[in-house]
């Protein structure tokens, strides 16, 4: 399984690391990623990183801002947002996304003044 952690309120402009620990299974072995979801939205992918060679992959707003990091020896992905803006309220899930397991509880941030 994959529990979420770290969210919290936070000024816009400012900065959060979420963590995702892995339990279960070889975080190393698989593509992981972070999706989030905000009130009354889809559920959106935010970026990947690749089971092989790290690489990540970024999508829309997160270009730029976030960065996502893996330590396989701590089992734990993490999830630096830096520049936050209110948009950027959501759940926040991690998720392996080419062999979904069930969704945690996620974390929730909220980016308000």
């Amino acid at each position: 399984q994959l529990v979420e952690s770290g969210g919290s309120l936070v000024q816009p402009g400012g900065s959060l690391r979420l963590s995702c620990t892995a339990s279960g299974f070889t975080l190393g072995y698989y593509a992981v990623g972070w999706f989030r979801q905000a009130p009354g939205k889809e559920r959106e992918v935010v970026g990947c990183v690749s089971s092989a060679d790290g690489v990540t992959d970024y999508r829309g707003s997160a270009k730029g801002r976030f960065r996502i990091l893996r330590d396989d020896a701590k089992k734990t992905m993490y999830l630096q947002m830096n520049s936050l803006k209110p948009e950027d309220t959501a759940v926040y899930y991690c998720n392996r996304p080419n062999s979904l397991l069930p969704w945690g509880t996620g974390a929730l941030v909220t980016v308000s003044s």
